[in-house]
């Protein structure tokens, strides 16, 4: 296989009727001449066609064209700058090529020649065409797209050697042939020339890779396949594209220089890494238009600032109109324009200001919570936002807390409110220095301006008509506790604040705790009315407080306390609170007594102790010696027996004053008071103990159980004589079990050979019964049949228990090995049990006994299985047929039995 293929260059777009091709024809060595086959005629800014100008000069940072009319791109493509009509078919130029750094240069010589018509013959086509060398392996054939044609458009031709032995006819396969799209491309079966029938969108088609077969007319294969490979050459068909219609950015007022606003991006559908997909950007427009405020990266399409002096408050937004352009911006590039739209946001560049310098109101005195001023402010910051919102202060005059000042949310004033009553007599005008800064900080702090606006507001205070005042409002006066009733002392003054007089008031006692004075009406003065007494309950810290009201002609009042202190005389004598001593004699000899005085303690200690000389029996056994200036310790001497004594000491304050006071000092045998304090006489070392009212409770009550056990003893043994115990025949060996301990224990086996056996009203049969056993439960006995035999008991009251016979009492027994049925068992028990119960029914004169057998309600149904208590002697394999027919709920306890 081998191939002879044109080297093929369109431009799409021409404005002349038919359509042309080009054939470039490069040397086999670099910088050779290159030879492009155009139309006669050639538009202007349109593709010639492209030369490698990479193969012969890499190194080169310069290209010049020696013709005007011609341009030369980077990467060789040749574009006509001016339209041109080839007179001749040959015209020429020169691409010259250099380095500036090491000055180094090349040349490239490019013919032009004008192709008239495409052959189809092969022998024709020859003789346009330079056969290149013969290949194993395909070159890869390409083709413009959306090219002019002429169609079918000639690509190669394919050839294989065997064609010198054989009739070789060739054919093809693959995508554009028989697969989608399909009849693009066709060979002639002979020759072997490869067509195009129609332009080919690169877009959507890149390439095509189709099959190329040689057989022999009677179907033998001497080649094999030959793939062929068809690349469209791309054409800058495609206009780039933004990837938004809009763009909007926002960036702060008052930004530096170069600060990033923003990026576009643009796409373009042609061939990649080419200079149809070099894109520039540019602002081609602003509005407004001055000044040029943005910049724009050509490469990269980054919007950035070009100047700082971006002021919001006096425009807003900006609106520039990007431009994007491929070849990288040659003007003969396809270009595509879009809007961009900058919003400048606001921040705090300008202070609020007073509308005013100064400010003048006034206010009533006494009243508190009134506005009585609002200030306004300008701000030429954004409205409602934090650049904009101001925050009012005082700055100067309100040490005293008088004033606040608010901001009002809708409107943005200052509100200056009075929080405190002003007082016109103290202060007949205020001035005060307000200020006002945004809630957002101020951005310029470092210019010279001020950070703050200040303004003066003076505050007249108006006069009102007040009534008295009550200052301070608790005043005090002195008086010695021992005055006599009837002494005065200067009382609560208050006065009239425009007069500072307190002429025209009235006085009026409001509280008095203890009734102690009384107060004039005019003068305020008070009068002892009773006796006073610093040491009374009522005094703290040694001053009597009253409350008094103060009044004036137009019934305007106040309110002020007024304390007198009470001054102290010694009144009071010095005494020992704690008039009980006790001495543990073996492990003390003295105890530690302690005076106290309710005088002030000029009137006080140190305290003069001394035993009462009145009998010197006192002086013999006990000894007085002085602790410190409030205390003494009392001991004992010559051995004193144990016992209770009266020891009268005498104690004396600084002045003099003195009282007696008689202590009880026990002297006791043991190791801590505490020991010695509940024992009758001190004397015994285990002595006896006093009983409390528990201790005596508990005793009688122990007493009266007592009783009660004995009366119930006689009770049950006089019942018992009067009453013989009927008991009927049992079977021999029965046993009687008791079993009344909460412990598992020893069945006990008792001889039944002396047991009495006596019935009432029939002779005594053997029957096969139960005996029963006494269990005591809850305060009660009862009688529990056990196999074996039958025991009858007779009942008695006594302490309100349930008896059982005491199986102890003898009896006679007899053995019969017989079973009774239930009907048997039923009628011999059935007349007993009713007469014992009749027996049990009737007290000792025959009469019932309300208290004994009670009637019970009525409680449904009987069972159909009869008495299921502890008197049935069955079997547990007799008579168990009506577990068969019990009731449904019975059945559904047995189901769940089962399932468990």
């Amino acid at each position: 296989w081998y191939t002879h293929q044109p080297f093929q260059i369109s431009s799409s777009g021409l404005c002349h009727l038919w359509a042309f091709t080009y054939i470039l024809i490069f040397a086999s060595d670099a910088c050779k001449n290159v030879t492009l086959h155009v139309p006669s005629k050639l538009d202007a800014e349109k593709l010639v066609g492209r030369v490698n100008l990479k193969e012969c000069f890499t190194a080169a940072n310069l290209i010049h064209s020696s013709d005007p009319d011609f341009q030369i791109l980077e990467d060789g493509s040749v574009y006509t700058t001016n339209t041109i009509l080839l007179s001749s078919e040959k015209r020429s130029f020169t691409i010259l090529l250099s380095n500036t750094e090491n000055q180094e240069k090349k040349k490239i010589f490019v013919f032009l020649e004008h192709q008239t018509k495409v052959l189809k013959k092969r022998h024709t086509k020859e003789k346009v065409l330079r056969r290149a060398k013969r290949r194993w392996a395909p070159i890869p054939c390409s083709m413009l797209e959306n090219s002019l044609g002429p169609f079918p458009l000639f690509l190669q031709q394919v050839q294989s050697d065997t064609a010198q032995n054989y009739t070789i006819y060739y054919s093809i396969r693959g995508p554009g042939v028989d697969q989608e799209p399909r009849n693009l491309f066709y060979v002639e079966r002979d020759t072997g020339n490869l067509y195009c029938t129609r332009p080919v969108d690169r877009e959507q088609y890149e390439s095509f890779e189709i099959i190329a077969f040689a057989t022999t007319p009677d179907g033998y294969t001497p080649e094999l396949p030959l793939p062929l490979i068809i690349k469209i050459e791309d054409e800058n068909d495609n206009y780039p594209i933004f990837t938004e219609e809009t763009y909007t950015f926002t960036i702060f007022e008052n930004c530096r220089v170069g600060t990033t606003v923003g990026q576009v991006c643009a796409t373009d559908k042609d061939e990649p890494d080419t200079m149809h997909t070099r894109l520039k950007y540019s602002i081609i427009g602003q509005v407004p238009p001055s000044p040029t405020l943005f910049s724009m990266h050509p490469t990269t399409g980054v919007i950035t600032t070009a100047s700082s002096q971006l002021d919001r408050e006096l425009i807003d937004k900006y609106q520039l109109k990007i431009k994007v352009q491929d070849m990288d911006g040659q003007y003969f590039g396809l270009q595509t324009t879009s809007t961009c739209i900058i919003n400048i946001d606001d921040v705090n560049d300008h202070l609020p200001t007073f509308t005013r310098t100064s400010y003048v109101t006034s206010v009533e005195e006494n009243t508190v919570d009134v506005e009585i001023l609002r200030v306004t402010v300008e701000d030429k910051d954004l409205v409602n936002t934090a650049n904009w919102r101001a925050n009012y202060t005082i700055l100067k005059g309100n040490e005293n807390g008088n004033f606040k000042i608010v901001t009002d949310a809708k409107t943005n004033e200052g509100v200056l409110c009075v929080v405190k009553p002003l007082n016109y007599e103290e202060k007949q005008q205020m001035i005060l220095q307000i200020g006002v800064v945004n809630e957002a900080p101020f951005s310029r702090e470092a210019s010279s301006r001020s950070a703050m606006s200040t303004a003066t507001v003076t505050v007249n205070v108006e006069d009102q008509d007040e009534g008295p005042e009550c200052n301070p409002p608790i005043q005090t006066v002195r008086m010695k506790e021992n005055a006599e009733v009837g002494t005065t002392s200067n009382g609560y003054k208050a006065y009239d604040p425009e007069t500072r007089s307190s002429s025209g008031i009235r006085y009026k006692k409001l509280t008095d705790p203890t009734g102690w004075v009384t107060v004039d009406e005019n003068t305020g003065s008070i009068k002892v009315f009773r006796s006073l007494d610093r040491e009374a309950e009522t005094i703290k810290n040694g001053i009597y407080n009253i409350t008094v009201l103060a009044s004036d002609q137009g019934g305007r009042t106040c309110t002020g306390t007024l304390g007198i202190i009470l001054q102290d005389v010694n009144d009071n004598s010095p005494f020992i609170p704690k008039k009980t001593v006790i001495i543990c004699k073996p492990t003390m000899s003295s105890a530690e007594i302690v005076a106290v005085d309710p005088d002030e303690p000029i009137h006080g200690p140190p305290f003069d102790f001394s035993l009462e000389s009145s009998t010197s029996e006192v002086q013999r056994m006990w000894r007085l010696k002085a602790i410190n200036d409030t205390a003494a310790r009392l001991s004992y001497q010559n051995d004193p027996p144990f016992g209770l004594y009266v020891v009268p000491i005498t104690v004396r304050d600084r002045l003099g004053m003195s009282s007696v006071t008689s202590l009880d000092v026990t002297l006791c045998d043991c190791i801590t008071e505490n020991d010695c304090a509940h024992r009758v006489d001190p004397r015994i070392g285990g002595g006896g103990v006093q009983l409390g009212k528990w201790a005596i409770l508990a005793i009688l009550l122990g007493i009266a159980l007592l009783f009660c056990v004995l009366f119930t003893l006689v009770c049950g043994a006089s019942g018992t004589s009067k009453q013989p115990k009927v008991i009927p025949d049992d079977l021999a060996q029965q046993n009687l079990i008791v079993s009344n301990t909460e412990a598992p224990g020893d069945d006990k086996v008792y001889s039944a050979n002396g047991f009495t056996t006596q019935t009432v009203g029939a002779s005594a049969q053997g029957v096969c019964g139960t005996v029963g056993s006494g269990v005591k439960n809850g305060g009660q006995e009862t009688i529990e049949m056990v196999k074996g035999g039958h025991q009858t008991s007779e009942s008695c009251r006594g302490a309100g228990h349930h008896h059982t016979l005491d199986s102890c009492r003898g009896g006679h027994t007899e053995v019969d090995n017989c079973r009774y049925t239930y009907s048997e068992w039923h009628s011999f028990t059935q007349p007993r049990l009713g007469e014992k119960v009749y027996l049990c029914n009737q007290d000792e004169n025959h009469k019932h006994a309300q208290d004994y057998v009670l009637t019970y309600n009525y409680e449904g149904r009987g069972s159909v299985a009869g008495s299921v208590g502890c008197c049935s002697e069955r079997q547990e394999e007799d008579g168990l047929e009506f577990l068969d027919n019990l009731e449904p709920k019975f059945k559904t306890l047995a189901e769940a039995c089962m399932k468990r």
